[in-house]
């Protein structure tokens, strides 16, 4: 395998493609913020905006300018979006809505953790560009804000009845880990290390089951036992791939290699479990017993999903050296670069239906925007460039 030729191809379209186009495209330049609704040639069709992905395209281009090169039109991108999340994202004491209208009026009340992580995330990233002590302050607080909700995320917008079947879910604690390191030039080391150590126990011990296989499921009753109902049976591979670079990252971090060791076999483990054996592509929710998925949208194709096993897989074989990992990464970059790139437009379609045919033409919505794409171009761009190197 050419590592040098595929960290070019990463590389040009992450820096030709992809972040020309949201750069140009989203950024609302009479109210800030950015638009998410774009269509396939970038054209805005929905004019409302979702902070979890308000709070992503701050956090991805503070990152870029952090880590990539110093573009000023990349800071002045994420500053104007964090002001407007400042003024416009949130309650007043950092609760942070889900939508506000394009001008930043609030239409759905703070119900999802997530608006609250991306908050972080952004302000956390925004800072380190910056050295503003007021975005260091709201990441911090809304830090604060997302560990008292994790007993109930959805706090008194939680629609489940307590004490019947109190459920708790995967995707907090998987977040959290990233989260985690994040922030970390912010928050105090001791408080970070024990953040970390939960969030490996819940992960790795919790909702990894051994009795299942190795497989790890999306909700478990508030004791850790299994549930036996529709979301207690879930399984969402693409969460427990992209779940495994994050455990990768603090393996890597901790200097702990049975942690990596892990990590890298769940991925495989996971993609085996998730990959369509007859058209090809990663299954989006799957029923660890095999009956149907509550979700009618169970066998789409998820260009997240492909992404983020691209970057686990790429990962795992750096970190191990374990050639199946290889194996992996050239059967979804396969399925990916021939399923989700569009050749006539930049940015990558999103949605697919189970054969691999475009489902919607949209480039962004309410849960696709300037995030998964362009993070794991550079996630493998800058893998396959170390590899190449070595």
């Amino acid at each position: 395998m050419d590592f040098k030729k595929l960290a070019e191809q990463y590389k040009d379209e992450l820096m030709d493609n992809v972040l020309p186009f949201w750069l140009n495209k989203s950024q609302d330049k009479e109210y800030g913020g950015y638009y998410t609704c774009l269509l396939r040639n970038g054209d805005v069709f929905d004019t409302d905006k979702f902070i979890w992905l308000q709070g992503r395209e701050v956090w991805l281009f503070s990152m870029l300018y952090n880590k990539v090169e110093k573009r000023q039109e990349w800071l002045d991108c994420a500053i104007q979006g964090a002001e407007f999340l400042k003024k416009h994202g949130h309650d007043g004491n950092y609760n942070w809505y889900f939508s506000v209208t394009r001008e930043g009026k609030p239409i759905v009340e703070p119900y999802n953790i997530f608006s609250y992580t991306f908050a972080t995330m952004a302000f956390g990233q925004l800072a380190i560009a910056t050295g503003s002590e007021e975005y260091a302050d709201i990441a911090k607080k809304t830090f604060d804000n997302v560990l008292s909700k994790q007993g109930n995320p959805k706090g008194k917008w939680n629609k489940l009845h307590p004490g019947t079947r109190d459920l708790k879910g995967f995707s907090l604690p998987m977040i959290l880990c990233n989260l985690a390191l994040e922030i970390e030039p912010l928050i105090d080391k001791d408080f970070l290390m024990r953040t970390i150590e939960d969030c490996i126990h819940e992960v790795m011990d919790v909702f990894y089951r051994p009795e299942l296989g190795g497989i790890i499921v999306e909700n478990v009753l508030a004791d850790g036992s299994l549930a036996d109902c529709f979301e207690g049976r879930q399984v969402t591979p693409g969460h427990d791939i992209e779940a495994m670079w994050f455990i990768m990252d603090l393996g890597k971090r901790l200097a702990r290699p049975e942690l990596i060791e892990k990590a890298k076999d769940t991925t495989l483990r996971m993609a085996e479990y998730g990959w369509d054996k007859e058209y090809g592509g990663i299954y989006y929710f799957l029923d660890r017993k095999g009956f149907p998925p509550q979700q009618l949208e169970w066998d789409q194709k998820l260009w997240w999903v492909h992404i983020e096993t691209l970057i686990s897989t790429l990962k795992g074989y750096q970190l191990t050296g374990d050639p199946k990992c290889l194996e992996w990464f050239e059967r979804v970059h396969e399925y990916v670069w021939s399923h989700f790139k569009d050749t006539e437009y930049p940015e990558w379609f999103g949605y697919l239906n189970r054969r691999g045919e475009v489902l919607l033409p949209l480039k962004g919505g309410k849960w696709k925007g300037c995030f998964h794409v362009p993070r794991g171009l550079y996630q493998c761009w800058q893998i396959l460039e170390d590899l190449s190197k070595e």
